[in-house]
């Protein structure tokens, strides 16, 4: 199910998920994408909220456990009857995350959990996530944080709730490093590690494919001007069939050993080449945003 803000039924989306897993954040991206946004409104009082004319914007609405009349029983009570209603297109998002994450938050933050503050932070996150099983089960869409930056986060809430016409994708280019895995979500994947590799330069191994030299180096490899003119023949064949198929997003991922140098390199020259064309065009250096947050956690 993919919300969409012009759709002409009223949009409404619940959210849940355990303490910690980003719940808040999401919030505030849906907000960001022009819901209107409610937290912790009691349950009971969603339904009066629905009464009467449509509302403007498609609605978001924050559930957890510190709701006064919270209950997984409850949250499914109310998906009932929203999804009953002609008139309402009800989606259930549940944001998750594993239970050495959630352990993790809590122990950067200093926070007590909220089921048990007198406890340790485990026992109430173990109970949490036992308690909203049910819901986890139910969820239209299900997103696990655990290794989500707020920047992939919100690159994901994109995808399923961005509003548009359908004239409009929006596409995501990212670098990553086979060595950890592809990344999420990712709908085209191509590999640059064939390309001259810069970090056996000594003068280019700290450096990244954002700087001048390593960019040099990489276009310098004969097989790259090849390479560059079929991945952008690749996107304009490609590109429009998929906007024409309906889809908003498109995420297109490019990897090298260690993402650092050619993927990025490469990602970078695609980036503009086809923010040159038209397309609306993001663009994420995976494992360089790894680096940046754990040199802001060594702080």
């Amino acid at each position: 199910m993919t919300a969409s803000v012009s759709d002409p039924d009223q949009q409404v989306v619940l959210i849940t998920g355990p303490s910690g897993a980003g719940r808040s954040t999401a919030i505030n991206v849906l907000e960001d994408l022009g819901f209107e946004v409610i937290d912790n409104l009691p349950i009971s009082l969603v339904p009066r909220l629905l009464d009467g004319p449509q509302h403007a914007r498609p609605l978001a609405l924050g559930l957890d456990i510190r709701n006064r009349d919270f209950s997984p029983e409850r949250v499914s009570g109310l998906m009932d009857h929203l999804q009953a209603n002609p008139g309402i297109e009800a989606s259930l998002l549940f944001v998750d995350a594993n239970v050495d994450t959630l352990i993790r938050r809590y122990s950067e933050t200093r926070r007590r959990h909220p089921l048990t503050p007198a406890q340790t932070p485990q026992q109430g996150i173990e109970q949490e996530i036992a308690l909203l099983a049910p819901l986890r089960s139910r969820a239209d869409v299900l997103i696990d944080t655990s290794g989500l930056s707020p920047h992939a986060l919100r690159d994901e809430l994109s995808k399923w709730f961005a509003g548009g016409d359908g004239s409009r994708m929006a596409i995501t280019l990212e670098s990553f490093s086979y060595k950890r895995g592809l990344p999420r979500g990712a709908d085209i994947v191509w590999d640059c590690r064939f390309l001259n590799n810069p970090h056996w330069q000594e003068d280019l191994r700290a450096k990244t494919g954002q700087d001048p030299e390593v960019a040099a180096f990489v276009q310098a490899d004969p097989r790259h001007a090849e390479f560059m003119a079929r991945l952008v023949d690749n996107c304009a064949f490609l590109l429009p069939a998929f906007r024409e198929e309906g889809k908003t997003h498109l995420a297109i991922a490019l990897g090298c050993t260690g993402g650092r140098h050619r993927s990025v390199s490469v990602t970078e020259q695609l980036g503009e080449t086809l923010a040159n064309k038209g397309w609306e065009v993001s663009i994420r250096h995976r494992e360089m945003e790894r680096a940046r947050v754990g040199m802001r956690g060594a702080l």
